[in-house]
């Protein structure tokens, strides 16, 4: 089928028309559509709107606190579930604690509450109104027991009530939350302004790239030598994003997806720089690492090619620590068990399948005391966001 497919992102935007794939760098200084049409507008005058399909990953997703009840089981189902859709989790909390915790100084996109099963009353009090007085948030949910939802709607205002994600056996019901975390992080890309004004373009709905990549990798098999079990890795300007089979989870709480996604959103090298070379300065292992680079710790300050890539270089071995089992903050993925990673976004255009061994050899030995590494697939065309484009999309 004859199509063009766009993809705005932090840096670039991307066009697919007949099979070739451009990219053009944006200007900051002008409205997204003004942008795209002054560098597009010859091949997008070639297709009908109907024919025009977008995605965007400008916004760079959604962050996250998480309030809970128990470790064990609220907590921890809350954020499989917050993970595996696309959602950023900047701090979680438990309940019995509350008055131990600061309260964070950024804006909470969404924050989640959850703990109980249906029977148990009284679970929440005064101290959680007055942590949520002193915090700063756009979106709040409560997915805890039921016996508490009265409380919740009488004191907290614009609150919104779903299913309880622990059932009475202790059992996760992930389907409500999921959902209405998915489709808020898609109405978060799609409800900038700048991105409203594509509908001028397309008569079709935008989608989040993250999710058109994720939907692209049941179908990676026909384009890549891809050997299962494998991750895609894709790092952009804003968002460094992990996408992977839910078999590599040992602790697999979510069952309804093949493939699902964590999104790093501050180890983007461009629009996140400073919070990627934060998260660098504070890990235990980066200062080793730059010297197995043969640089020294000044090339975080600096902004010459160089530093580009040595951060790129970074943002692989950050987010495969992340998800080792050597970091318990986020999903654990079994990566001893990899044969292939694939790799895609903005890296391509600056590191060679040298400079990936690199820190695969690095962080396979270190971290897991391992002398071999996965094969490495790079996406050079750029290629696989637009599998996932070309498929017939609906909303999660």
């Amino acid at each position: 089928m004859s199509r063009l497919l766009i993809d705005v992102g932090s840096t670039y935007f991307k066009t697919s028309s007949d099979g070739e794939i451009e990219q053009f760098f944006r200007n900051f200084d002008k409205n997204i559509e003004d942008d795209l049409r002054e560098k597009c507008q010859e091949v997008i005058t070639k297709y009908k709107k109907e024919d025009i399909f977008i995605c965007s990953s400008a916004n760079g997703g959604l962050s996250t606190l998480i309030i809970a009840l128990t470790n064990s089981f609220s907590l921890k189902f809350a954020t499989n579930i917050a993970y595996n859709s696309g959602i950023n989790i900047i701090d979680t909390l438990l309940y019995p604690n509350i008055k131990e915790y600061s309260i964070p100084t950024e804006l909470i996109d969404v924050v989640i509450i959850s703990g109980g099963i249906d029977s148990v009353g009284d679970v929440f009090d005064k101290e959680l109104l007055n942590y949520l007085q002193r915090l700063n948030y756009s979106n709040i949910v409560y997915v805890g027991s039921e016996a508490n939802v009265s409380f919740m709607k009488e004191n907290i205002e614009n609150i919104v009530i779903l299913q309880n994600i622990v059932n009475n056996k202790l059992q996760v019901r992930e389907e409500e939350l999921k959902s209405y975390l998915t489709n808020l992080y898609q109405a978060d890309i799609i409800g900038k302004e700048d991105i409203k004004e594509l509908y001028h373009i397309t008569a079709n709905q935008i989608f989040p790239t993250p999710y058109v990549v994720n939907r692209s990798l049941e179908f990676l098999h026909k384009s890549f030598d891809v050997v299962d079990p494998f991750i895609l890795i894709d790092i952009g300007g804003a968002t460094t994003d992990i996408h992977y089979s839910t078999d590599l989870v040992s602790d697999n709480i979510v069952q309804m997806s093949g493939y699902d996604r964590l999104v790093f959103k501050k180890l983007g090298v461009f629009k996140s720089r400073d919070s990627l070379i934060f998260s660098a300065k504070n890990n235990e292992f980066v200062y080793e690492l730059l010297n197995f680079l043969n640089v020294t710790e000044n090339i975080l300050e600096d902004k010459s090619p160089l530093a580009t890539k040595i951060l790129m270089q970074l943002s692989i071995f950050l987010v495969l620590y992340k998800v080792s089992s050597s970091h318990s903050g986020y999903i654990t993925l079994d990566v001893e068990r990899l044969y292939s990673i694939v790799f895609t976004g903005g890296i391509i255009k600056v590191l060679s399948c040298e400079d990936i061994e690199q820190i695969l050899h690095f962080f396979y030995k270190k971290i897991l005391g391992f002398s071999h590494i996965p094969m490495i697939l790079i996406d050079k065309e750029y290629k696989i966001w637009t599998i996932g484009a070309t498929k017939e999309l609906t909303c999660q």
